[in-house]
């Protein structure tokens, strides 16, 4: 006669047998059934009785869980479909941005297939992504540029970024013969509607994948805007209207809405909206400089989803949270 108390000794060992062969030797449950004589439903009962029972504690040695909730953190409280953070490994931005179009251009070649169609900014950003991209095959794939191009930044120029980043992934690419900014919206509109332009630009609007950098509005290296092109009138009115940045090229406040009208609708390139309807968008920056614009960016809805690193998102998500607050 087995008494209670054996039997349960019994059982105890049995789900030690278990847990051993399969926690610690690595089995998988079919193997650890044959081993004991018992069926692969029982293994699993056995399993998933000791997690409900606490007998199996689950610790993540997951190097960056950290940043891991960040992003999801980062999309639940903002309008963002995904974010994809990198480490911040440098307090030199130079090298910052390098991992941020590294995680960026890893990012596209997870997304892209055979037929699609890519419109792109020009700037630092996206030249950093296209230097970093490694793709092991050639694609099937048209890139286009969403914007006219600026005068003078010829390795930063869209067109140029569209030739290379065709080139590196085995596609095509198409020009646009357009400057950034027209001298007036009639002019934009005259622009858009020349049938080389418009081709490029219906295009664009058609894309599958959107890449852009997300711009500030100060003079320098980190800005897709040529300011020193602006006249002095309006650099002033784009403070007045509490610009923060832009995203292709379209200016923005701190509340994710376009600001300076008389300055938008003279840009030659796709609209805010025609933006939003492309199904993959994928906005990269990072940096104190980019702060507002990140957080400007998750608040308006713009782009679906963002690239940047640890620091940065820390900070959107101290000014998100603060947003929320009030």
């Amino acid at each position: 006669m087995i008494f209670n108390s054996d039997k349960q000794v019994v059982l105890d060992r049995l789900i030690g047998q278990v847990l051993s062969l399969h926690y610690m030797e690595n089995k998988n449950q079919a193997e650890v059934a044959k081993l004991l004589g018992l069926s692969t439903t029982k293994v699993n009962r056995i399993i998933r009785q000791a997690r409900e029972d606490g007998l199996v504690e689950v610790k993540l040695n997951i190097s960056n869980i950290d940043l891991y909730a960040m992003e999801l953190e980062l999309a639940q409280t903002s309008r963002l479909k995904e974010s994809i953070l990198c480490p911040t490994v440098s307090e030199d931005p130079q090298v910052v941005v390098k991992f941020v179009a590294e995680t960026a251009a890893n990012l596209l070649l997870d997304k892209l297939r055979d037929g699609d169609t890519i419109c792109i900014s020009g700037g630092k950003a996206i030249l950093a992504l296209v230097e970093s991209i490694r793709p092991t095959r050639g694609y099937d794939i048209t890139v286009v540029p969403a914007t006219g191009g600026v005068q003078g930044k010829h390795y930063t120029d869209v067109n140029h970024l569209a030739f290379r980043l065709a080139e590196k992934l085995g596609g095509k690419s198409m020009q646009l013969h357009a400057p950034l900014f027209a001298d007036s919206k009639e002019d934009r509109d005259l622009l858009l509607n020349i049938r080389s332009c418009k081709e490029v630009i219906d295009c664009a609007r058609n894309a599958d994948i959107a890449l852009l950098g997300l711009g500030s509005v100060s003079v320098g290296d980190e800005s897709y805007f040529d300011l020193r092109s602006l006249s002095s009138e309006e650099k002033s009115q784009m403070a007045l209207h509490g610009c923060v940045g832009e995203v292709f090229a379209h200016l923005l406040d701190a509340e994710g809405m376009p600001c300076y009208a008389e300055l938008n609708e003279k840009l030659v390139g796709l609209t805010l909206p025609e933006l939003q309807r492309i199904p993959v968008s994928i906005g990269l920056a990072s940096g104190d400089e980019k702060v507002a614009l990140i957080t400007s960016v998750c608040k308006g809805g713009i782009i679906k989803t963002l690239v940047s690193d640890e620091k940065t998102a820390k900070s959107v998500l101290k000014k998100l949270e603060k947003t929320n607050e009030i």
